[in-house]
């Protein structure tokens, strides 16, 4: 419990994740893996796209991933799993709405990746990682795994195939069960 509380005092609200660097203290998951994907660019998958026009829409997808997708799972997350954890109804109206937006979502990104394989271009990156996790914890949830394997989104299908399929994420997974 020590180390938990340690990492979290690295983080000024008091939260996780939080990283530590030699004299670099991050917080925020998205600002540590761009930080380590700018890092490590020289190991495994380059994950930053660094020419202007492929980077400006690795970016877009990022804040498209943050505000929009994001968003969403942040609802999802609070009503199917934090609420039920602190003895609270879950709010079965709010997860509707927030299905919906994710349907609406996830049209924007089938019209997206029929132009390219992944949301930043051809190539895998961030804008892609980023929505790994919060794919994950609904592929359990039978009405909503089925707005990811629609027949009308058969690019979004083929994408979250893909990226599911990564073996970096079969790693995370291994370890996740491990624990």
């Amino acid at each position: 419990m020590t180390v938990l509380i340690d990492v979290i005092a690295l983080q000024p609200f008091g939260q996780l994740p939080a990283f530590e660097d030699g004299d670099l203290i991050m917080f925020e998951s998205r600002a540590i893996t761009y930080y380590l994907a700018q890092e490590c660019a020289d190991k495994g998958t380059q994950l930053i796209n660094t020419s202007g026009k492929e980077m400006a829409e690795m970016l877009v997808w990022m804040e498209v991933e943050s505000l929009h997708f994001g968003s969403v799972f942040k609802i999802f997350g609070r009503e199917r799993v934090l609420n039920p954890l602190r003895g609270l109804p879950t709010d079965t109206a709010v997860l509707e709405e927030s299905k919906a937006k994710l349907s609406n979502i996830l049209d924007v990104y089938e019209a997206r990746l029929a132009q390219s394989k992944y949301l930043g271009g051809d190539t895998f990156t961030l804008a892609d990682l980023h929505h790994i996790p919060s794919i994950a914890r609904v592929m359990d949830v039978p009405d909503w795994k089925q707005l990811f394997d629609a027949d009308s989104r058969p690019h979004v299908k083929a994408w979250i195939a893909d990226i599911t399929a990564r073996p970096s994420w079969a790693k995370v997974l291994a370890l996740q069960h491990k624990h």
